[in-house]
């Protein structure tokens, strides 16, 4: 069975504690950054259950997913067969969150330039699209508080509004490099002067930096977050995607909601909404 948000927050309705530094420290994870950790964390969790030792955790991994990520590329795992994911911590919830040079995304494309060629390839590499879910926790002193999972197609528009962006922008930017006498090299960023001095030894990369507002926020009159809980998941996504899945149990709160379409503000899309709320 691949990895999945539904096994996600059945896991999570049973955790007694959320302690990163408990939870590396009770399966053995030999990493520092919480980041790290809260990554471990939620990977464990798509999967339904949380490991003891690391050939458990491997097995598991290797039945459960065909991409696991790596530091610099998008994106952070994909359930074999099933759906993408983007794992996202956060110290303020109220913040918003930093994608760097990849905009959000209501899928994962396989043409996509920032995956790699392994990423592409996985689950065979016939696929055009995946759903993807950006997974975003907020982290207070090392324990995981709440924890969201949204479905991009309920939090970004389609790929179109953010490629029309970036493409005006590299043109104008390509365009003042012009302007400037320089000429502008290859790049996927927005652009790019090499030889930018005299004796050719620097360079200068123009990029974009995107950011997304937390869903805590973007969800609060849906999915509204609890501080005084001791832990809070939503899930959100479509009604489609919920029927494709197998239903949450009785553990887990679930509602219908109507949602902004996120590509036209004046139309609603069915959502279903899980919580997994510990007082």
């Amino acid at each position: 069975m691949a990895a999945n948000v539904i096994n996600a927050m059945e896991a999570l309705a049973s955790v007694k504690n959320f302690s990163l530094d408990h939870y590396s420290n009770l399966y053995k994870i030999g990493i520092n950054s919480a980041g790290s950790r809260f990554e471990y964390f939620i990977k464990d969790a798509l999967v339904g259950k949380f490991f003891s030792d690391e050939k458990s955790r491997g097995d598991a991994y290797h039945d459960n997913y065909s991409w696991l990520g790596n530091q610099n590329n998008p994106p952070d795992a994909i359930a074999k067969n099933g759906d993408a994911f983007e794992i996202k911590k956060q110290e303020n919830p109220n913040g918003f969150i930093a994608l760097n040079s990849s905009p959000p995304n209501d899928m994962l494309y396989n043409d996509d330039p920032r995956l790699t060629k392994y990423a592409k390839g996985c689950d065979g590499g016939n696929w055009k699209e995946k759903d993807l879910f950006y997974i975003v926790g907020w982290v207070y002193r090392n324990t995981v508080k709440s924890i969201y999972f949204v479905q991009g197609k309920t939090y970004a528009a389609s790929r179109e509004c953010y490629d029309r962006i970036s493409k005006n922008l590299s043109r104008a930017v390509k365009d003042a490099i012009k302007q400037l006498g320089y000429e502008s090299s290859k790049t996927n960023e927005l652009g790019r002067i090499n030889n930018a001095d005299p004796l050719g030894r620097a360079s200068l990369r123009v990029r974009g930096m995107w950011q997304i507002q937390s869903p805590h926020v973007a969800f609060h009159d849906w999915a509204p977050l609890d501080k005084e809980a001791k832990f809070q998941a939503y899930a959100i996504m479509t009604k489609d995607k919920y029927a494709s899945m197998s239903p949450a149990s009785n553990n887990i709160i679930e509602k219908d909601a109507e949602i902004p379409d996120p590509n036209n503000p004046a139309n609603r899309i069915g959502a279903v909404i899980l919580e997994v709320i510990i007082k």
